[in-house]
């Protein structure tokens, strides 16, 4: 990181001949200055996430400003949020601590609430010697080792106060005027930067949240059988789905699918489509090829140029029988202690890729105490294989289930997803959504 200039000119006429020599050096230092600012906004914009970016921005800050610690608070004016704190050389007590001070007593907490600040100015050059300030403010400066602040309001025309930096000095000291119009500039690109940052992350929040709203919001408690699921999303909000439902008579209904593409088009696809399967689910349940004979129809009228796969079983927990149907989805998985194989479902093409979609159902009886395994194409994909090894990976991952786990549902789950996913499990920045549904049967 190039060094700022902390080079303090004075005025031309003062300078003592000759001239050319004191405006080379202005001009170099100017140039150095710029150079600096360039490459620190350079790598701002390189950062994709508010996190990310705060944590450049404080860093980058302390170095214009020549201190060594200090914290950025993200307060969004418009209390939506995200609020988030963050340290430079703090450690979470020490940020804590700072935090006990009332908000009206520091600089960037006067900043975060809008009050005027003739009374506290941004810059407090000698905390522990000014006996005008707050005594819990000198209290927690002496104790924490920091003599002096430096804070900066972030905010943009459109966007309103988005936050508040203060940058803590060892020493009694200030910045100097260069120093504060280069880290006035920086900070004027950083909330412009961190403005966008926070409008595509609201943005993201708000796809995960309609994704989510899609899915049921809890499983069917059904005697006989015990049912779990795990859901891996994408912040872009993918298409994979997955239902249970609770059918006349004791029966049971459980789907999973995929839409092709992603984001908010491929949300709505998902919602008719989940929609669809659930009444013709109702009306004709126990023909699971009726079912999406009729999802077929339903998409080709709604979804013309868009693919969807789907699988959908019939279960009567009772007599622990079930009727698979599947177009162009990945096929079921049942495991126990004594077996872990694949149902070998009918292959077909997907939805919406054939004139007149039809392929026959199969039926297995899984042995009490077996699990059986519906998901998505997303798992298989994000275990970053080839799909023959990712198919062998999933076989391995759920023949290895510890005993102890295999009498829970939700135990079966997580171990799969875990396996699979070591690295990717409960992050959200994998390519696809993953969808695992468990339905263990007594």
């Amino acid at each position: 990181m190039a060094p700022v200039s902390d080079e303090t000119a004075g005025p031309i006429g003062a300078v003592p001949a000759p001239p050319g020599a004191f405006i080379q050096d202005r001009l170099a230092g100017w140039v150095s200055d710029l150079t600096t600012l360039h490459e620190l906004t350079e790598r701002l914009a390189g950062t994709s996430s508010l996190d990310d970016a705060l944590h450049e921005f404080l860093e980058a800050g302390a170095a214009l400003v020549g201190a060594r610690r200090g914290l950025v608070a993200f307060e969004p004016s418009d209390r939506r949020g995200p609020v988030n704190t963050i340290g430079l050389g703090l450690a979470h007590a020490e940020l804590g601590e700072i935090e006990t001070v009332p908000r009206s007593a520091t600089s960037y907490g006067r900043v975060l609430d809008g009050l005027p600040d003739p009374d506290s100015p941004l810059t407090a050059p000698d905390l522990l010697g000014d006996s005008g300030l707050d005594p819990r403010r000198r209290e927690v400066a002496a104790r924490l080792g920091y003599a002096a602040s430096y804070a900066l309001p972030l905010a943009t025309v459109t966007t309103g106060g988005l936050g508040a930096a203060v940058w803590l000095y060892d020493e009694p000291a200030e910045p100097l005027e260069r120093q504060r119009h280069l880290v006035g500039l920086y900070a004027g690109y950083a909330s412009e930067h961190l403005a966008r940052l926070l409008e595509l992350e609201r943005a993201r929040a708000d796809v995960a949240t309609v994704a989510e709203e899609l899915l049921p919001t809890r499983l069917p408690r059904i005697p006989g059988v015990q049912l779990a699921v795990r859901h891996e999303a994408t912040p872009q909000g993918g298409g994979d789905w997955y239902d249970a439902l609770a059918l006349p008579e004791g029966a049971l209904g459980l789907a999973v699918g995929s839409v092709g593409g992603s984001g908010p088009s491929a949300l709505a696809a998902t919602g008719r489509l989940r929609a669809g399967l659930r009444a013709y689910a109702v009306m004709e349940g126990e023909d699971p090829v009726a079912v999406l004979s009729d999802l077929e129809l339903l998409l080709r009228l709604t979804e013309p140029a868009r693919s969807a796969t789907a699988l959908f079983a019939y279960c009567e927990p009772a007599r622990r029988t079930i009727l698979f149907a599947g177009a162009g989805h990945t096929p079921p998985l049942i495991t126990g202690e004594r077996r872990t194989s694949y149902v070998e479902t009918t292959l077909s093409a997907p939805l919406g890729m054939l004139s007149c979609w039809e392929a026959p159902s199969v039926d297995i009886t899984p042995a009490p105490g077996e699990t059986v395994l519906l998901y998505t194409d997303g798992l298989l994909r994000r275990a970053g294989d080839s799909m023959d090894r990712a198919y062998a990976r999933l076989h391995s991952a759920a023949a290895s289930v510890p005993r102890a786990l295999r009498g829970d549902a939700a135990s079966v789950a997580g171990h799969v997803v875990r396996a699979m996913l070591p690295d990717g499990a409960g992050r959200a920045d994998g390519a696809e959504d993953a969808v695992v549904l468990a339905a263990r049967f007594d």
